[in-house]
């Protein structure tokens, strides 16, 4: 059961790496492919690190919705499928960091 909680957040982290190594941030995405050991970690201040970057990444989803929107815009391009794609991916990363919460990641982290 654990398992099935702890995929989405390292699949949060995954999608966060290949949106910084798009923009050839490299740095952050070796952070952001860094940031599921944390996973291994059973302290508190582990899930609350890894819910915060999650939840930062989230806001950045954001910030590239309004980016892109406002780029496609500008050219006449359509942007409204793009932005809903987006904006799933970034309720996706956001309800990644709220899985933390779940009884069995609450246990694990002495979250109790």
């Amino acid at each position: 059961m654990t398992l099935l909680v702890l995929l989405p957040i390292i699949l949060g982290f995954l999608l966060l790496a290949a949106h910084f190594f798009r923009f050839g941030q490299m740095a952050l995405v070796a952070l952001a492919l860094l940031f599921p050991l944390l996973l291994l970690v059973r302290k508190r201040w582990a899930a609350r690190v890894m819910q915060l970057a999650l939840l930062l990444g989230a806001a950045e989803w954001a910030r590239t919705i309004i980016l892109f929107s406002l780029a496609r815009m500008a050219v006449g391009h359509p942007h409204l499928r793009m932005a809903i794609i987006l904006s799933a991916v970034a309720l996706f990363t956001a309800g990644s960091a709220l899985l933390v919460r779940t009884p069995a990641l609450r246990a694990r982290y002495g979250l109790l």
